[in-house]
């Protein structure tokens, strides 16, 4: 199997052993799964229904980011407890992911459930001078690590450029470098609040899944790390290195990113608030179609979403459903996978089969998509 791989900027062979340990960022509970949300879990879940089709076993961690600024920020706004607001939200991911017949994570667990696990981290950073503390806070030090952007590639004016748009604030006085991130802050009053040998206080984003991913898998190498592309920096640049600089071995063999879904023009995100929510498109299409409209497109590239996209997946979804059970096309389809999960080729497979009224069903069990409403 050949995957696009971040770091390396090229397609490369995956080389999997039996076992394959996949970790993919998960959501900050704060709002409802959009479209983008699912286009990342439906890649991940082809992905593994691939895997295990060739015999290997699949350990994929998603994790819950359920202590967080935007969260926090959200449950002020609110007026609600950040913990209500989050299962809240969980709930109603859960309900959108499992319609869209995902396979369970192998591990779901919150950055709350790992704050020792955080602290001994951080502690070991610290030790390691990789980490400094400053004003009452720890920062992780970008300097110190000599290949710091090799996976995303990107120059320091780009980083600093990215950073300030996605609230990593290179102007903080307190840090060494523009660049430098947070380890452990100290909780404004109304913030969940943990002891620590720096003071009271909570994590930073990056730290909690450098943890996390380190302790479900009980190893310091991953297979695959990946998730939205806008997240290849700062996040999984900051992860890589401050999993690195105390593992001293590679993080992640490969790092797969999926490409942003834009809406009118504009890249889909919360803080934007062009959302095209999960749970809304399940009132009116079968999750078959939703899965057929996400596969539409090549995991790897950014696309935009359309109000017309979905009822063309409709129509496709019912065609195929209507050729009743086969496997036409199986092998054909499974030769696209291991070729950087090459789904709009799928499609294309797939549509020629129903033109010649062959059974797909087969197919679209490897792909996950759901032959009932």
């Amino acid at each position: 199997m050949k995957l696009y791989d971040s770091a390396a900027k090229g397609v490369v062979e995956l080389e999997p052993g039996p076992i394959v340990t996949l970790y993919t960022c998960g959501i900050t509970p704060y709002d409802a799964a959009h479209i983008g949300h699912g286009a990342v879990y439906v890649l991940y879940d082809v992905l593994q229904r691939r895997l295990r089709d060739l015999g290997h076993e699949t350990r994929c961690v998603r994790n819950i980011t359920d202590v967080d600024d935007d969260l926090l920020k959200k449950a002020r706004e609110l007026g609600v407890n950040y913990l209500d607001l989050a299962a809240e939200q969980i709930a109603l991911f859960d309900k959108s992911m499992k319609a869209l017949n995902l396979l369970p994570a192998w591990s779901e667990p919150r950055a709350t459930s790992a704050i020792p696990d955080i602290l001994r981290h951080i502690g070991s950073l610290l030790d390691t001078r990789h980490a400094y503390q400053s004003n009452g806070a720890v920062y992780f030090d970008v300097h110190s690590v000599p290949d710091f952007g090799s996976l995303s590639h990107l120059s320091e004016t780009e980083m600093l450029a990215i950073a300030k748009e996605r609230g990593g604030n290179p102007e903080d006085p307190a840090k060494r470098n523009p660049l430098d991130v947070v380890l452990w802050q100290p909780s404004q009053a109304d913030e969940p609040v943990w002891e620590s040998r720096w003071g009271p206080g909570r994590p930073g984003w990056h730290v909690e899944c450098v943890a996390l991913s380190l302790r479900e898998h009980g190893g310091e190498t991953l297979d695959i790390h990946g998730g939205g592309s806008d997240l290849l920096f700062p996040h999984h640049e900051c992860e890589r290195a401050q999993a690195e600089a105390v593992t001293g071995t590679v993080f992640s063999r490969r790092w797969v990113h999926v490409g942003m879904v834009q809406y009118r023009g504009e890249k889909m995100s919360k803080s934007l608030g062009n959302l095209v929510f999960i749970h809304d498109l399940l009132k009116n299409y079968a999750p078959g179609a939703i899965r057929l409209a996400l596969l539409s497109h090549h995991y790897s590239e950014s696309w935009e979403w359309n109000d017309v996209l979905m009822d063309q997946a409709a129509d496709r979804y019912a065609r195929y459903v209507s050729l009743g059970n086969g496997d036409a096309g199986i092998n054909e389809v499974r030769a696209r996978l291991d070729d950087n999960l090459d789904t709009p080729s799928i499609i294309d497979i797939l549509d020629q089969k129903a033109k010649s009224s062959k059974g797909v069903s087969k197919t679209l069990e490897l792909l996950g998509i759901p032959i009932t409403t």
